[in-house]
């Protein structure tokens, strides 16, 4: 065996058993959620999967209303990701292509001190404005606090600083104004930022715990990971972790679904791939 294939082997290796621990635990979650309760709480534990996938699904579905969690996920997290794009879009648009306007630095710069401040640092001052507006337990107060992006400014930013200036020199002899110009060639070329744009914003809204559980008080307006928690019992009650992984089998499907449809966009538009 050569030096090269020795090193390829102990890399493979290596990467092989990462890949197995990091998917054991999600293997283990799976494999749990196909068990009944005894099963669920028999020693030692059992690793292979069970028959009651489809009862424990349907358990954890009528227990916490997961119909409703999940729309309200999935249609803030569309809504959050559509609006983020667009509105960066337009950021961006007017950064790289209106000149030196006054204050372009400054506001340029706010944006991305934005990007530096973690939720909970503006939880606060934003749960107040909520109030103010008496937005809370609304989508207004789920949603719009979300909508502008410092990453998808500065991503479709530096994208449009790729673009040639005699094409837009050439699309303005042509007629074409600044929204043509911005609708017909620009937003064409940004296709696959705006699929990788969409996928992270997506996911991560999916993910957010915090601020539907501050700014929602009916079940009504839950997220569905503030249902996850809800189908945790009470201290004096041990948890059906069966049903709890059901559950959580039901939460990834959505995100897991837009990842494969999204995944050759993401790739592209982070240059991890070439565009065919």
């Amino acid at each position: 065996m050569t030096i090269n294939r020795k090193k390829a082997f102990w890399v493979y290796f290596f990467l092989t058993v990462a890949l197995v621990v990091i998917l054991f635990p999600i293997y283990y979650a799976l494999n749990m959620s196909t068990l009944s309760d005894s099963e669920a709480y028999s020693y030692p534990p059992r690793f292979l999967p069970g028959s009651h996938l489809f009862q424990n699904l349907s358990r954890a579905w009528n227990t916490v209303h997961m119909g409703r969690l999940l729309f309200n996920s999935a249609f803030i997290s569309g809504t959050v990701a559509l609006a983020k794009i667009f509105l960066s879009i337009l950021a961006a648009f007017a950064f790289t292509f209106f000149g030196e306007f006054k204050g372009k630095f400054f506001f340029f710069a706010m944006i991305l001190v934005t990007h530096m401040l973690p939720l909970p640092v503006r939880i606060v001052p934003t749960f107040e404005l909520m109030q103010t507006f008496r937005w809370n337990n609304t989508y207004y107060a789920l949603t719009i606090p979300f909508f502008a992006s410092a990453t998808g400014t500065l991503l479709f930013r530096q994208l449009f600083l790729t673009v040639p200036a005699s094409l837009a020199d050439a699309a303005r002899i042509d007629g074409a104004g600044p929204l043509r110009f911005l609708r017909s060639i620009l937003v064409p070329l940004s296709k696959t930022n705006v699929g990788a744009l969409f996928l992270i914003e997506f996911v991560y809204m999916w993910n957010e715990y915090l601020w539907p559980l501050i700014i929602t008080s009916s079940n009504d307006m839950r997220v569905v990971q503030i249902g996850l928690k809800m189908l945790l019992a009470s201290e004096a009650q041990a948890a059906d972790w069966n049903i709890i992984m059901s559950g959580t089998l039901l939460a990834m499907l959505p995100p897991l679904i837009i990842l494969l449809v999204f995944q050759n966009t993401f790739m592209v538009g982070f240059g991890l791939k070439e565009e065919k």
